[in-house]
This record gives structure tokens, C-alpha cells and sequence, in this order.
């Protein structure tokens, strides 16, 4: 997980679970609707045919289109991958989606669910999203400031607590 940490983060990750836990329409092979096009909907805000079609103009899958990727390409799809990187995600971290991959992700996850993990099925990219998103949530809360609160003696606080 190359990712920084944020709430957005962390709520594109859950919102894209919940929307494929609804039956949003899942399809491994197709652009906008596999994994990583399930999470670039709900950044982008694009529908699963605009993705694709974007996704065509370049040779492809996820995977290859991350590795070709190019910022200043001014290519549509390349536009939707600037969008996913904006909000914290590395293009390691797309690539490990698109295969349910990260090995933190996966180490996260129960050994015998783990092991049967298969990246093209809809139950198991929802586990891995929620998986994921709880890992970053973990992260994010370890690293908040605390205040820090001068110990009192026990039987001081007891005393003012009581109005004394």
C-alpha cells in the first residue's frame, strides 16, 4: 500500500465496495465496470461506458494503461488516472486492485479466504476493498495527534470529580 492516507481515500475505497455489494454491474474484462473501473466511477464520476470508451483509445488492459500512463498524454483515460492519483492513490496500488494483490491487503484478510481469493470475482474485490479501506483507517487513526494530558494523581481526580 503506496497510498496517503485520507478520508477521501478511504471513502472512495468503501463507497465503490458498498455500490459493488448493491449488484452494481460487474464485469472483470471490461474497463469500466472491472475493478479499478469501479473505483475510477466513483472518483470520476464517469459511467462504465465513458471509462471504456476512453480505455480504447490506447492499447490495454488496467494494468498496461498504468504502466503507459503519461500525464501530460492528454488522453482522456489518462485524465481519469490523474483523478485516481490525485486522491492519493499510486499506480502500484491500482495495478495490485485490478489483481487483488497487496500483499498487506491480502495478509489482512482471514488465511482461508486469502488463499481462494480470486480477482474476477465481485464478493471477493468487496472484501478486498473494505479490507483495504479498514487498513488505511487504521493508519490514518494511528497517526492523528492526541492532546497531551498531565497525569494527575488518582486520588486528585477522584477528589475533584466528587466536587471537592
Amino acid at each position: 500500500m503506496t497510498s496517503r492516507v485520507s478520508l477521501p481515500l478511504i471513502e472512495a475505497l468503501r463507497d465503490t465496495a458498498r455500490r459493488l455489494a448493491s449488484e452494481s454491474p460487474y464485469q472483470w474484462g471490461h474497463m469500466g465496470s472491472c475493478n479499478c473501473g469501479h473505483l475510477a466511477q466513483t472518483i470520476t464520476q464517469l459511467t462504465k461506458a465513458e471509462i471504456h470508451a476512453q480505455a480504447l483509445q490506447r492499447y490495454g488492459d488496467w494494468e498496461r494503461q498504468l504502466v503507459d500512463y503519461c500525464p501530460t498524454s492528454g488522453l482522456p483515460f489518462d485524465q481519469t488516472i490523474d483523478e485516481m492519483l490525485a486522491l492519493g492513490f499510486s499506480r502500484e496500488d491500482l495495478t495490485h486492485l485490478e489483481k487483488l494483490g497487496d500483499p498487506a491487503v491480502r495478509q489482512a484478510i482471514e488465511f482461508e479466504r486469502r488463499d481462494a481469493l480470486r480477482h474476477n470475482q465481485r464478493d471477493d474485490v468487496v472484501l478486498y476493498l473494505r479490507t483495504w479501506a479498514s487498513l488505511l483507517e487504521q493508519r490514518l487513526v494511528a497517526n492523528l495527534p492526541l492532546p497531551a494530558f498531565a497525569e494527575a494523581p488518582a486520588e486528585a481526580l477522584v477528589l475533584e470529580l466528587a466536587g471537592y
